[in-house]
């Protein structure tokens, strides 16, 4: 007995020891089942919460597409019109204009007191939905927002910049404003020529020689007039004016800023024969290069007085403006080598400071600057 009690105690030591391992294991599956007796009802909450996150989550891009501010707003502007996405152009403008018949603040006539002002609204809506899908360019706008919602930043972009572009066409502005101010250069040059030849008359010189020119001519040759056809003294007169004044147009040529116009000195015409002007420049470079410092060929009269006025620094106008003498004396100088160039330069430069310390009125001016200064209200005799 003792051995069959031994062997009979074993399983009754076993038994309780098996009890707690199998508490323990129900107690952590009910811990990572969320506990106790509650486990079926967390996992039920645990399920409509995941559920409610992905529902939020698939109505957000429809959420973000239509955008107040945006278009038409939080409404489609399909919708709107009552028409499909593939609707065509004739469609969509067939739509508006039932629509806009129905709901025009003219016709629209509605039974509540208060639809007023609905009803405008939604004619403004019908307008806003028509002026963004007549347009491709709006329409393809628009209808990439609806397909990528979360391109928010974007489509404020392409919405602004296409309201705020200009209507008018920027060639046409630039165009329409080159051609204002060639008109006004044109304009401004003839009246300074006009003004030139104005002074001209009344410089006697010049009158005297035009008067003998047109002498010569038989011009003013004064034929006696009898009966309705004769002139008065002040008609003569003017007649002998404009007579003069066309022989010193054509006789005297008047360089520099009081010259007369040019068609293809205005901007415009210098930006159409742009491109003839740089060929031509090319041309003559490449010819310069060529002939003067691969082949070594010696500088004729018009190539010396080219480098004379680079030299000089003088345009081409005020250089043609020069006497031939002066022109002819920069030659025998050889102004077109650089070192006699200087050196006339610096003797030029010395003969003007001489000049101003020996001149008259340059003496009173320094004693006036002297004495007096600029600051000063004197009343001179000079």
């Amino acid at each position: 007995m003792t051995s069959a009690a031994c062997h009979g105690d074993w399983p009754l030591r076993a038994q309780p020891s098996s009890a707690p391992q199998s508490s323990q294991v129900e107690m952590e599956a009910e811990r990572s089942s969320g506990g106790g007796g509650a486990g079926p009802r967390a996992a039920g909450s645990w399920r409509r919460l995941w559920a409610l996150l992905l529902l939020a989550v698939s109505s957000l891009p429809a959420a973000t597409a239509l955008v107040e501010g945006l278009y038409c707003g939080t409404e489609v502007c399909y919708d709107v019109l009552g028409v499909t996405r593939e609707a065509s152009k004739a469609e969509i403008a067939r739509a508006y204009r039932q629509l806009a018949r129905r709901y025009h603040p003219d016709r629209y006539k509605p039974e509540e007191p208060g639809a007023e002002e609905s009803s405008h609204k939604k004619f403004l809506l019908i307008a806003t939905a028509y002026e963004t899908l007549k347009d491709e360019d709006s329409r393809r706008d628009y209808d990439y927002m609806l397909d990528h919602p979360e391109e928010y930043y974007q489509h404020y972009y392409a919405y602004y910049r296409r309201r705020l572009t200009p209507k008018v066409d920027v060639r046409v502005v630039i165009l329409v404003t080159i051609c204002a101010i060639s008109i006004f250069q044109y304009y401004s040059w003839h009246s300074s020529y006009n003004e030139a030849i104005n002074y001209l008359m009344t410089v006697p010189k010049y009158r005297i020689q035009a008067t003998e020119i047109a002498k010569q001519q038989g011009l003013l040759n004064r034929t006696k007039e009898k009966g309705k056809n004769r002139r008065s003294k002040e008609e003569i007169r003017e007649q002998e004016e404009e007579v003069i004044r066309d022989i010193i147009k054509n006789k005297i040529d008047i360089k520099g800023g009081y010259q007369k116009p040019n068609l293809t000195d205005i901007l415009l015409c210098q930006i159409v024969l742009f491109p003839y002007y740089l060929t031509s420049y090319m041309v003559w470079y490449v010819s310069w290069v060529y002939r003067f410092t691969i082949c070594r060929e010696e500088y004729g009269d018009e190539e010396k007085l080219y480098i004379i006025r680079r030299y000089m620094k003088m345009s081409q106008s005020q250089f043609d403006s020069l006497e031939e003498n002066s022109k002819q004396t920069f030659l025998e100088k050889q102004l077109w080598i650089k070192e006699k160039f200087q050196a006339y330069k610096k003797d030029q430069e010395e003969e003007m400071k001489v000049k101003m310390a020996t001149d008259p009125r340059m003496k009173r001016y320094r004693r006036w600057m002297k004495n007096e200064g600029p600051g000063r209200l004197t009343f001179m005799e000079d």
